[in-house]
């Protein structure tokens, strides 16, 4: 089947979805499925499932999630979201029982649309207690090794899944492909980074209102992603501390993170940490976020801090955790570029 069949609905046809068409990679989506399953709970983990619609539905800053009221018996309000992660529910489950837990999770980011987005897409997410981030990295390896062929041909590239995967280091990636020193100009809790020194190390103009964190991200984009993961897949490791989410700091080098990101056939495909689990640094991590997001989104809608997650950090253990964009691992396996092919219905 032809990766250009389109997917635009036609009311004249008789199946305007093209499900017929994309049959075959549907049917191999149901085997990847499986085979991740079978994986992971070959490996201890339990499947879980948590609630969709949450009162806090992440924090990242510019994520927008879909708004939904739920109203009680008593006709009591409240206002709930679909989640854009199960990150803060897993982990609660996490430092209840101990257990390393997986979700195959519907999540919901409003706004997104395109080859490689859709507003509704699937996550796997998976928690392993008393595992680094290398030791994640490792699994990670494994389970693609697991559900994919050992050479895939995609996007014009030949992508062996066989051999290791490649570890580079943000500010390996970033000395090799953009010619910076990245970590000297990112700055610290008391300061910004320096931007106007990141674009001098990497040759480019500095636009107008461009923060150290703007320019990072441009870079990332147009000069490290485009070069990474083509031949193999690349795990894009040691994040600038300034971004480290919900990852841990480096206990060796407090300027980096404990993230990685892994890139395939010019995809993202999975982000992961080395968890955080002291409660009071992720609240001042949430809190500057919160702020950002006010300052940069003002007409879009508030959402408590969740006070459940941030009780449940400290009982937490050891804790690396993924989340795996499901639908990109299947558009790998089918060597198709649009992620509308391997969703059943498209709307």
């Amino acid at each position: 089947m032809s990766d250009s069949a389109t997917v635009q609905p036609d009311p004249g046809m008789k199946d305007p979805d093209h499900i017929l068409d994309r049959l075959p990679f549907l049917l191999r989506r149901n085997l990847v499925l499986r085979g991740a399953r079978a994986f992971l709970e070959a490996r201890g983990c339990v499947e879980v499932e948590t609630p969709y619609a949450v009162p806090t539905p992440g924090e990242e800053v510019h994520l927008q999630p879909f708004h939904t009221v739920q109203e009680a018996p008593d006709g009591v309000q409240q206002n709930l979201f679909l989640h854009t992660s199960p990150e803060f529910a897993m982990k609660r489950i996490v430092a209840a029982t101990g257990l390393p837990v997986f979700q195959f999770a519907r999540v919901w980011r409003n706004g997104e649309g395109s080859d490689l987005h859709a507003p509704e897409f699937t996550m796997l997410e998976w928690y392993q207690p008393n595992m680094t981030l290398e030791g994640l990295m490792d699994e990670t390896e494994a389970l693609l090794q697991a559900v994919l062929p050992p050479i895939l041909h995609h996007s014009g590239h030949s992508l062996n899944i066989s051999g290791p995967f490649e570890r580079l280091t943000m500010q390996e990636a970033f000395h090799r492909h953009a010619g910076v020193d990245l970590l000297p100009t990112e700055g610290n809790a008391q300061a910004e980074g320096n931007a106007q020194a990141l674009a001098n190390a990497a040759g480019c103009t500095l636009r107008e209102g461009e923060t150290w964190e703007d320019l990072f991200f441009r870079l990332l984009m147009e000069r490290i992603e485009p070069a990474i993961g083509r031949t193999r897949p690349t795990f894009l490791t040691h994040w600038p501390a300034s971004q480290a989410a919900l990852a841990r700091k480096s206990p060796q080098d407090p300027r980096v993170a404990l993230r990685f990101e892994l890139y395939a056939a010019g995809m993202e495909l999975a982000n992961a940490f080395e968890e955080l689990t002291d409660a009071t640094e992720q609240r001042l991590r949430f809190e500057a976020d919160r702020h950002q997001r006010k300052t940069l989104y003002p007409n879009r809608p508030d959402w408590p801090v969740d006070e459940k997650l941030l009780s449940a950090l400290p009982h937490m253990p050891t804790c690396s955790g993924i989340a795996l964009g499901f639908d990109r691992l299947v558009m790998l396996a089918c060597g198709t570029t649009r992620i509308q092919n391997v969703l059943w219905i498209n709307g």
